[in-house]
């Protein structure tokens, strides 16, 4: 089924996700109740008044046109250079002078460090490049490397599924490489999330975690279950940690990095289809992976670690719907010494987070703090993504419109 064959409650939910919005959210901004926007979206309830699709349309920032199925009215407003990306991933032929692997190697490395200061409009530049040198030089890691630094931008761009196909493409690369498809496999959780699909993300991240972490028979971890048993595998992972320290165990200290990664990964997946005890233990194994990793190098870009696994409570407790006990955790996090040495693009993405909280407490004070801050950190998180653009507009409801907000939604083309 095409999208303009869908229902138009299937349009508005995917749209919906699409701009990183709750059922809750955006019926806040309409003014109507969760069940309303549910019912909508199940198509319970028709959607047959041309004033309430033009209301939709506006929140959720689509031409009415796309709702309905029709050819919108106005160009795309698909960021430059994503179609180059696109039509890149769409190459199969291979170059016929295969790259030097050594200035490859400094390619990618350089892609990695303008992805993490989050210089996206630079990467736009010079990802459609890099991907074809990738297929050409016939080295897995790279190639594998190079899939996920563009499905990582595209998520960041709201290209949900274009970032999917990278990241999929990453995990042919990897091929029976278990270090390079769990990497991969990040890349596949982080877009699948991105589109919604937080039970195929699930399954994907707790399956290659698998790979690479000690088995647990903990029940919490694998199905539904209470948290607090979690507490034996902690220290179970804790003490095969130390061991490998030791010599112990055949994992590096970046590997146990991507394993403790993909369980945040799963722990956010798990709480966006509602499992929200599941989540937290498995947050919990991820503290445990985190407790012993200290100044290792993260060859894998994750940026791993105990502020990293703070940083999702914040999240888990916000899908929980308790804002106050996530801007509660929020205030402390922040103030860690370890928060100001994560790469500045996760920075700015996790005060978009914590400034979606903020919204969806009523503070859109403390969610304006929140996007100065982000801008400051790496002003491509605000002025690039689809996510900030909405929170932008969200803030200038206030009244008086805050002095920082007002100058972002100049930036970014909306107006007061």
């Amino acid at each position: 089924m095409s999208s303009d064959d869908l229902p138009i409650g299937r349009r508005v939910a995917g749209w919906r996700v699409r701009r990183s919005m709750t059922q809750q959210m955006l019926a806040d901004r309409l003014r109507r109740s969760k069940s309303w926007v549910d019912k909508i979206e199940r198509g319970v309830r028709p959607l047959d008044r041309y004033s309430v699709i033009q209301e939709l349309s506006r929140v959720l920032r689509v031409d009415p046109e796309v709702l309905l199925g029709q050819p919108p009215s106005t160009p795309s407003s698909t960021p430059p250079g994503v179609d180059d990306i696109r039509a890149a991933l769409a190459r199969y032929d291979i170059p016929q002078a295969p790259p030097q692997t050594d200035e490859l190697r400094r390619q990618v490395g350089h892609a990695w460090l303008s992805y993490q200061h989050a210089h996206y409009p630079e990467l736009l530049r010079v990802v459609p490049g890099l991907l074809d040198a990738a297929q050409g030089a016939r080295s897995a890691e790279l190639l594998v490397q190079a899939y996920r630094i563009t499905s990582s931008l595209l998520v960041k761009l709201g290209e949900a599924d274009l970032a999917w196909l990278a990241a999929d493409r990453a995990m042919g690369a990897a091929a029976d490489d278990p270090a390079l498809a769990t990497s991969a496999a990040v890349s596949v959780g982080q877009a699948l999330r991105a589109s919604g699909r937080n039970r195929l993300a699930l399954t994907a991240t707790l399956t290659a975690a698998t790979r690479i972490l000690p088995p647990t028979t903990d029940p919490a971890t694998s199905r539904s279950g209470d948290h607090e048993v979690d507490g034996p595998y902690r220290d179970q992972s804790s003490r095969q940690l130390h061991d490998h320290r030791g010599g112990g165990c055949g994992r590096s200290a970046g590997e146990w990095a991507v394993g403790g990664t993909l369980l945040v990964q799963a722990a956010l997946a798990a709480a966006g289809c509602g499992e929200h005890r599941r989540a937290a233990a498995l947050t919990d194994r991820a503290a445990g992976v985190a407790t012993n990793l200290r100044g290792y190098d993260d060859q894998h870009r994750t940026s791993f670690g105990p502020v990293a696994v703070e940083l999702v409570r914040v999240l888990l407790a916000a899908a929980r719907d308790n804002s106050m006990e996530a801007l509660r955790r929020h205030s402390i996090v922040v103030r860690r010494e370890g928060w100001r040495w994560l790469p500045a693009e996760y920075r700015g993405a996790y005060l978009l987070d914590a400034a979606r909280v903020y919204v969806h407490a009523g503070d859109l004070r403390g969610a304006a703090r929140a996007l100065v801050d982000a801008d400051s950190v790496a002003p491509a998180e605000v002025r690039g993504r689809p996510l900030a653009r909405t929170l932008i507009a969200d803030c200038a409801r206030a009244r008086p419109v805050p002095a920082g907000v007002a100058r972002l939604a100049t930036l970014v083309g909306l107006t007061c």
